[in-house]
């Protein structure tokens, strides 16, 4: 049984610049904290309704060594003290998975420390075990704003996808409906905020994909159809009251969560065609949203199923389930070399068919 390892986890595959230290024993659940540190752009992104892939990779290539080094010095460690480095290398926006795992080289080169390239789905996919003592296989809801899938996680790199959408993931949608409806981003807080005070039954929105079978989700023709009940408004109205725009937002948000409430269903019911009930977790983003959480935990109890979901501060993109994902790497094989590529897509399934399409780079999903 190899000894527990401290490992800097870097994430850098969006527009939060993250390093974590985690403290593991690799090959079993439950890691320990020890430090995670986040420097969001938020502020860079702001007057473009989303996230700007060049303003982000330099942001990140300005920021890696502040938020390594001040996680480090939150956890009172050195560079002396890490066992083991664990980047992001894909998928994500490119300049920023390159500029992480760029910086990850130089500090193995620098170091001599091991260098372990892992997927940022992997890292979300992996997060219940950094936390609880969780065996596998279990069923993950893998919700996120550029993400969103149904696996079955038979083993630290072993997943098995079960369904996910076809086109818009459910974060990009909210960051979209957000813009559209004029208010902040990140969209999803913003439009959660804002749906507490609406009537979800004042329109009739689409549940897409509800009509066929399977576990694959859509939410395009969601997003389409609030942009014509907002034209349509706006054209008899003459813009948009408050009261208009809360409205749209809680039927929007209603109509997501009883998209992935029913197709959650279908997921468990899958699962338990091939393992029995087992336990149903959710990660990303997307699962800091409340409404959402409290449908898929009811869900779950209904499917005789267990629940867990990370707290808010892991839901979104961190260091520590990139930091953690490299400790369930340590324990099945070696590290990565200095080749080690970015990689724009990285399936988790690499046996399952494309959902959106592939190209010369490779499945997108």
């Amino acid at each position: 049984m190899q000894a527990k390892r401290i490992i800097l986890g870097i994430e850098s595959s969006c527009d939060d610049t993250a390093a974590a230290l985690v403290r593991a024993q690799p090959g079993l659940p439950v890691g320990e904290i020890l430090c995670s540190e986040v420097f969001r752009q938020d502020d860079l992104h702001a007057d473009f309704g989303g996230v700007v892939p060049e303003i982000a990779a330099r942001a990140h290539a300005e920021r890696l060594d502040l938020v390594t080094e001040a996680a480090l010095g939150r956890a009172g460690l050195t560079l002396g003290d890490v066992d083991a480095i664990a980047v992001t290398a894909g998928p994500g926006l490119i300049g920023g998975v390159l500029s992480g795992v760029m910086f990850a080289k130089g500090l193995s080169a620098g170091s001599g420390l091991p260098l372990y390239g892992v997927n940022h789905l992997a890292g979300h996919a992996l997060t219940p075990r950094l936390l609880e003592p969780i065996e596998f296989p279990y069923l993950m809801l893998l919700v996120s704003g550029g993400h969103c899938q149904f696996l079955s996680v038979e083993g630290p790199g072993s997943f098995r996808r079960l369904g996910g959408t076809i086109d818009d993931a459910p974060g990009e949608a909210f960051d979209k409906i957000a813009k559209l409806l004029g208010l902040g981003q990140p969209g999803g807080p913003a439009v959660e905020a804002e749906a507490r005070c609406g009537d979800s039954k004042r329109f009739n929105l689409p549940r897409p994909l509800l009509d066929r079978p399977g576990c694959d989700l859509s939410f395009s023709g969601l997003k389409t159809a609030v942009r014509r009940a907002r034209d349509q408004l706006v054209e008899t109205k003459g813009g948009l009251s408050r009261t208009d725009r809360a409205d749209l937002c809680a039927a929007f948000q209603e109509a997501v969560v009883d998209t992935l409430a029913e197709k959650t269903r279908r997921a468990c019911a899958a699962f338990t065609d091939a393992h029995g009930p087992g336990l149903l977790a959710v990660a990303g983003g997307v699962a800091a949203n409340g409404p959402i959480r409290a449908a898929l935990e009811q869900v779950a109890a209904q499917a005789g199923f267990g629940w867990t979901a990370p707290p808010l501060s892991l839901c979104t993109d961190n260091g520590a389930m990139i930091a953690w994902a490299g400790a369930e790497r340590m324990a099945t094989g070696g590290p990565d070399d200095l080749g080690l590529s970015a990689r724009p897509r990285w399936p988790l399934d690499t046996k399952a068919a494309p959902l959106i399409g592939s190209g010369k780079k490779g499945a997108k999903a």
